[in-house]
């Protein structure tokens, strides 16, 4: 009976925390024109804006960058449009912290396209999305939602979810990252950028 009644509270808690991220309203964090919302890297080379595309572009010396909300965020959601752009393309969306990431592109370590999977440091991946192959468009505009709840993450890729995972020691709130990793000659786009907080 008392395994009867935890299963059933556990599972009005999890409708309950389902309910909350699909009800939760996004809201455009980019505006296309500027970087207000955003920390702009001191001496930017990196980032440009034109036509409500924000670009990324390797430096010559390849040093990457981390582009951060100005905000903390608790709970949230957060989507964005990306396209892959020239070069072995190898950004991610970071989560509270460098720490923990969803993966864009091509791993370094894996040397393979880990699209929608979580990269954690110290664990690397510690699951794989599925189904990305298939719903990927490598040459076209995609569509990435992320929903951090506690330490748990989910990912839908152009509109079907990919993964879930619980991950540790997630700090309670922090900013929301889009990255240009480090030792790659590569673009990538993102455009209609919305977060959403979940209270």
């Amino acid at each position: 009976m008392l395994r009867k009644v935890c299963f059933g509270m556990l599972l009005v808690f999890g409708v309950s925390q389902w309910g909350m991220a699909q009800d939760v309203k996004l809201k455009k964090a980019f505006n296309g024109k500027n970087f207000k919302g955003w920390v702009e890297p001191e001496n930017n080379v990196w980032w440009t804006i034109n036509d409500g595309v924000l670009k990324t572009k390797s430096d010559p010396e390849q040093t990457g960058s981390i582009l951060w909300t100005d905000k903390d965020y608790n709970d949230f959601v957060v989507e964005t449009e990306f396209l892959y752009g020239e070069g072995t393309v190898d950004t991610g969306i970071f989560l509270r912290e460098e720490a923990q990431q969803i993966q864009m592109g091509i791993s370094g370590s894996l040397k393979r396209d880990m699209t929608g999977s979580p990269y954690i440091v110290g664990k690397g991946y510690p699951v794989e999305a599925e189904g990305v192959a298939e719903i990927l468009k490598p040459n076209d505009w995609n569509t990435i939602k992320i929903k951090a709840i506690d330490n748990v993450y989910t990912v839908w890729l152009n509109g079907k979810e990919v993964v879930t995972y619980t991950s540790e020691n997630v700090p309670e709130e922090g900013p929301i990252g889009l990255q240009l990793h480090p030792g790659r000659d590569m673009t990538a786009s993102f455009r209609n950028i919305k977060i959403g907080e979940i209270k």
